[in-house]
């Protein structure tokens, strides 16, 4: 399959984001928003500005982590399940079709200025040309770049003019009142013009085009957000200081009248006919943009099959473009213009809110597929400002654009069960998003089996498609590991029968066909040599295979469970488990495999000749040291038992503790040592004291208190302040 060329530079791509939301936001919405809230609606553009830079922020990070997917639908739907993704398909479809059916209204009042046109009839003046722009698009006639780019700079070009000549004609008088509905009015204008800035992240589905997308999507993003700011709150400060508020409230080609007032007639229709021109071009890209979203998710299966359907000529997808246009014209005939934009902007919103969202269920969650080479910065803090200050934007425009968001999350639910109910696609979240009770209260004891297949990139050497079910240890490779045969080396280590399963596996996401990944792979060729020369070189029974799977969790715990393991062991980056409502895959393994579990932290160490085994309270002591002397006699090495005790310990406290620990360690057949130090900051005791050792044995703590259950643990503060590699160790017995 051929890629797209990467072809558009940093300069092509402001330009395509500008041309997303230059339109109606400034030629149609200013004396709307005005009437709301007075001559700070300059003020409400900026704010809704800095409302929507997390999302341009989220959607640069979860387009460069997916730059081939096509936009906030798939986004959406791979964080949080077809579900999710089928409310998400509706409401984008509906925001970009309100969007534009706000722009066509809004083109009628333009061209009412350049021919005679009753205003009653403008609406229908803008279905009929809604009506050639569906035919436009079914015809497949394409856009030419180069016209766009003349339109953008027309607009640009007559927006800065009105900028420099009305600047200096502004009245005072009319900046007064500032605030005509006080603090509440501003901000419901700041979420009605939100819709104003949406175009900021319509370049996230071109990213498979862009040199460089790493750095270019989200510069692009950012500098084209502030160019429009700018243009956005100095155009709404010319307005209301050049036009009284009682003529501008009621204005819906407001570009006309300032340019009319600025530069007489003629610069006025000059400016209408921009206006014109901008207006057809934003609907006929909006009619495309939104009849692509039911396509995709009829293809996905989340629709009637039909709507996946394209024309055998034309090449285009007729059914949804009809259907596009035909609500399009249902709503120019029958919504006021406030309601449009009120219900364009609560859609709008409620996708932000969502992909603000799905970076925090992506990162939280560790999926393995999800690697964005830009990361947004000030992580989680810009995503739950956009999360929250969205909740409160959609509070703020009243109730009918909030019981349509319901209602959107109603058919949203009833298509998903009529039509995509069969997707066998998941969620990131629904892998591995808690269900409290269950995990918190109580472990599963009886798992349901489940077949598994092993699906390998080779057909030859030491892979043969087959698990070894009686091993002892199950050695998990995910790729991320410092040295893969360390980590195999360890499951040796722990591992009290003959034979070790080692496994790379791959987590692709659900809308990736596993059989993409059936070809030849490079780097299992090479893992598997090397884990077959170790084998060889320490004389072990070590079976290599590799896996692809869309669910790495699940995956992992099948396989403990066909090879009927006593270890599962991993590589790890000292993250504890999270908590209710966000966490890794290693957190849902803890609490639910049926082994017992070692995580092994590699900090670079290749020769192990001194163990250390740190206990924490409440553990029985010999399990942990019987595993210990197993390790040590692996390596030939030393083992020697840490107790930390607290400052106020008593001599006959320590004595006991040295008489219960010397019977253990006598049973150990490696050269063992025991050390007592008394410190009430066990965590730098033990830091200190790893520095003179190769491995640092650890246990899971038993108990959390409830803010630790409720947001998660973060590092293990043990793990990641030792000098050494650790090796935590979780049983199940314990």
């Amino acid at each position: 399959m051929k890629k797209l060329e990467r072809s558009l530079s940093l300069i092509t791509v402001i330009a395509i984001s500008i041309g997303g939301m230059l339109g109606s936001g400034i030629f149609v919405l200013p004396g709307l928003a005005a009437a709301k809230t007075g001559s700070s609606v300059w003020l409400a553009y900026l704010i809704a500005a800095l409302c929507i830079l997390p999302a341009a922020l989220s959607k640069s990070e979860l387009a460069t982590a997916m730059p081939s997917s096509g936009g906030t639908y798939v986004y959406i739907e791979r964080a949080f399940g077809p579900i999710l993704g089928t409310v998400a398909g509706i409401g984008l479809w509906l925001s970009l079709l309100l969007k534009s059916s706000f722009a066509l209204v809004g083109f009628g009042a333009y061209l009412s200025i350049l021919i005679s046109i009753d205003p009653d009839l403008t609406r229908i003046v803008a279905v009929f040309f809604l009506g050639l722009i569906l035919l436009l698009n079914i015809f497949g006639v394409k856009k030419v770049g180069k016209v766009q780019i003349v339109i953008v700079t027309l607009s640009l070009t007559c927006l800065t003019l009105i900028l420099f000549f009305g600047l200096p004609k502004v009245n005072t008088v009319f900046l007064k009142p500032f605030l005509i509905n006080g603090q509440t009015g501003l901000m419901s204008t700041v979420a009605f013009v939100y819709i104003s800035y949406a175009g900021v992240t319509k370049v996230a589905a071109i990213a498979g085009e862009i040199k460089n997308p790493d750095k270019n999507l989200p510069r692009a993003m950012i500098l084209s957000l502030f160019i429009m700011t700018t243009i956005y709150v100095s155009i709404a400060f010319i307005l209301v200081g050049n036009i009284p508020l009682e003529a501008l409230e009621k204005d819906i080609k407001p570009i006309y009248t300032i340019a009319n007032i600025l530069g007489g007639q003629y610069v006025g229709y000059a400016a209408a006919v921009i206006g014109v021109i901008t207006l057809i071009s934003m609907a006929n890209s909006g009619v495309l943009a939104a009849s692509r979203f039911p396509f995709a998710m009829a293809r996905h299966k989340l629709l009637p099959s039909f709507m996946s359907k394209i024309h055998s000529k034309y090449l285009t997808p007729t059914s949804t473009i009809i259907l596009t246009c035909v609500t399009m014209a249902l709503v120019i005939l029958f919504l006021d213009v406030e309601k449009i934009a009120k219900l364009a902007s609560a859609f709008m919103v409620m996708m932000f809110i969502l992909v603000n969202a799905a970076v925090v269920v992506l990162r939280e969650t560790s999926a393995q597929w999800y690697n964005p080479p830009f990361r947004s910065p000030l992580y989680p803090f810009v995503q739950i400002f956009g999360i929250i200050s969205g909740i409160i934007l959609l509070v703020l425009l009243g109730w009918l654009p909030f019981l349509s968001i319901i209602a959107i999350f109603i058919i949203g639910v009833a298509i998903y069960f009529n039509f995509g109910n069969k997707t066998r696609r998941t969620g990131v979240l629904r892998k591995y998003g808690h269900r409290p009770a269950l995990y918190l209260l109580y472990k599963r004891k009886n798992k349901e089996k489940k077949n598994l297949t092993v699906i390998n990139s080779l057909n030859e050497g030491v892979l043969d498609g087959k698990l070894v079910s009686d091993a002892g240890a199950v050695v998990a490779l995910l790729g991320n590991e410092n040295s893969p045969e360390m980590l195999v080396e360890i499951g040796a280590a722990i591992n009290r029968r003959l034979q070790i399963q080692a496994i790379n596996i791959t987590e692709v996401p659900n809308q990736t066909y596993l059989d993409a990944f059936m070809d030849d792979n490079p780097k299992i060729h090479s893992l598997a040599r090397r884990i077959s020369g170790l084998a060889k070189a320490k004389n072990l029974d070590i079976d290599f295979e590799a896996v692809v799977t869309h669910d790495i969790s699940e995956t992992i715990d099948e396989l403990s469970n066909q090879t009927n393991c006593d270890w599962l062991v991993m590589g790890w980056n000292g993250k504890a488990h999270s908590g209710i409502f966000v966490r890794n895959p290693i957190g849902w393994l803890v609490t639910n495999i049926n082994s017992d579990f070692a995580l092994f932290k590699d900090n670079g160490v290749r020769h192990i000749g001194k163990v250390l085994i740190a206990l924490r309270p409440g553990r029985k002591d010999k399990n942990f040291i019987a595993i210990a002397d197993r390790i040590s006699q692996f390596y030939g090495a030393s083992l020697t038992l840490l107790h930390v005790v607290p400052a106020h310990f008593t001599k006959d406290d320590i004595t006991k503790i040295e008489e219960s620990s010397s019977i253990i360690l006598n049973k150990s057949i490696s050269k063992t040592d025991l050390i007592i130090l008394k410190s009430d900051d066990s965590i730098n005791a033990i830091s200190k004291t790893s520095a003179g050792y190769d491995l640092l044995i650890l246990g899971t703590p038993q108990k959390d208190n409830w803010i630790n259950v409720l947001f998660g643990t973060g590092k293990d503060k043990f793990t990641e302040k030792s000098a050494c590699s650790v090796l935590r160790l979780t049983m199940k017995d314990n």
